[in-house]
Parts: C-alpha cells; sequence; structure tokens
C-alpha cells in the first residue's frame, strides 16, 4: 500500500510542510511517485518516519538523526534497544524528579505570617523564589501535600528549629570528612540515618529508596550540589555516597 503526504501528515501529526522539508534535506524521500509528480509514501517511509519522530522527541538534531537512520550497521532491533536505552534513561531522571520533594520543601511558599526580613533571616533568601516550580513538578505526590500539610502550621521559631537541625546535620557530614572518615564508615551512615530521620520528622515520610534517590539528585542536580558544596567543596559527593552506604545497610537489616 502506498499513501499521499496528505494522509502520512494526518496519520502522523505532522504538517504536509514538515514532510516536504523533510524530502528536501534527503531525510525521508517518498518511495514513489504518480505521473503527475505527486508524493507517494510506503509502508517503509512510515516506518522511517516513526523512527525520525521518535527522535525528534527526544531532542534529536535533524543532523544527527540522519546519521543514525543511515547507519548500515543500525538494523530495526538496534534502533528500538537504543530507543528503549533512551527512554529508561528518561524515565529514571523522571522518577528522580518526582522523588525530590526536598527540592519542592525548600522552594515551596513558606511561613506565610513571616516577615520578609524574617524570611532573610531564616532561610537567607525568600523560599517562593521557586513555589511556582516545585508545585508544577511535584505538587500531585503525597509526599508533597504531606508536607505542605506540616509546614502550613510551622510558625517562625518551627522554622528556625528545623533549619538548625538541618545545619547541624550538614556540618557533621563536613566535620566527617574534614576527618578522613570514609563514607561508609558507621559514624557516616548514622549521620544518613540523621538526615532521613530529620525529613520523616519534619517533612514528610522519608523511606529508604526515596531518600537514596534524593542522594542521586544531590550530586546530579547543580541547585543541591550547591547547597551541599557551599559548606565544604565535594561535600554534596560525600553526602550521596553516605547516604547510599546508609541505605544498603538498612535493606541489609
Amino acid at each position: 500500500m502506498d499513501y499521499s503526504i496528505g494522509q502520512v501528515a494526518e496519520a502522523a501529526g505532522v504538517t504536509v510542510r514538515t514532510l516536504r522539508h523533510y524530502d528536501a534535506i534527503g531525510l525521508l524521500r517518498p518511495s514513489g511517485r504518480t505521473a503527475a509528480g505527486y508524493r507517494r509514501y510506503g509502508d517503509a517511509d512510515l516506518e522511517r518516519l516513526q523512527q525520525i519522530l521518535f527522535y525528534r522527541e527526544l531532542g534529536f538534531p535533524l543532523e544527527d538523526i540522519a546519521t543514525i537512520l543511515d547507519d548500515p550497521d543500525a538494523d530495526a532491533l538496534t534502533h528500538l534497544r537504543r530507543q528503549r536505552e533512551l527512554l529508561m534513561g528518561r524515565i529514571d531522571r523522571l522518577r528522580a524528579m518526582v522523588d525530590a520533594i526536598e527540592l519542592a520543601m525548600e522552594a515551596r511558599r513558606v511561613g506565610v505570617d513571616l516577615t520578609p526580613e524574617e524570611r532573610l533571616e531564616i532561610f537567607g533568601g525568600d523560599p517562593d523564589v521557586h513555589r511556582a516550580e516545585a508545585e508544577e513538578r511535584w505538587g500531585d505526590t503525597d509526599a508533597y501535600r504531606e508536607s505542605q500539610r506540616r509546614t502550613a502550621a510551622y510558625t517562625k521559631e518551627d522554622w528556625k528549629r528545623i533549619t538548625a537541625e538541618q545545619k547541624a546535620i550538614v556540618d557533621g557530614f563536613a566535620e566527617a570528612r574534614a576527618a578522613g572518615v570514609p563514607a561508609t564508615d558507621a559514624r557516616a551512615m548514622d549521620l544518613a540515618e540523621r538526615h532521613r530521620g530529620f525529613i520523616t520528622d519534619s517533612f514528610y515520610e522519608c523511606s529508604v529508596r526515596m531518600h537514596r534517590r534524593l542522594a542521586e539528585l544531590y550530586v546530579n542536580d547543580s541547585r543541591f550540589t550547591a547547597v551541599f558544596d557551599r559548606t565544604a567543596e565535594g561535600l554534596a559527593q560525600y553526602v550521596h555516597d553516605a547516604i547510599c552506604a546508609n541505605a544498603d545497610r538498612q535493606e541489609a537489616r
């Protein structure tokens, strides 16, 4: 069977202009033409278009897509495997974002009754800045809703106490690292467990699994890395390693 350019455009959700452009640059040339010169697309053309649109969805430039699809050593199964790897990578990143409620905690609107001066005193800035982003990313999660419910009742003194506890934990990590304590040592792992308990007590139930994913965020998201590394360069990686070691210890029990 073959299809007109209009049929292909409608089925694929693209414009006729897009298909003409793909033809012009040699990315997707129709396998046939009518006597009048109109484009006709076959099943193989549609399969190639599907591959093009998939890679476009993942942000690949058209030039790179052409190189990938025209690789003589890559068959259909190779493309499927590559696509699966790319999708799994994206899924992992999205899951990490969903579990990154600590960022939502730091970015959400907190201390409704606090003055700007009090917010500066407690947080060193205004935590409302990233509220919209946090709500858009994690607003539908149970952990975010639990954090919202708890923190809505917090007073200025509550926030001072929470901020002081968080600082004490981070300083504890920094001191252990400076003393040459391995991240796998009981001292570092105990700090990691204290950190997990702090999140659970102050914001939301932080499981070992969620804590491990937060640790990944600390080294994969520059905003989190900066929070720890302001205390000591390289501290984010140390905290990550300690949390992962503690998670292994908790799961083995």
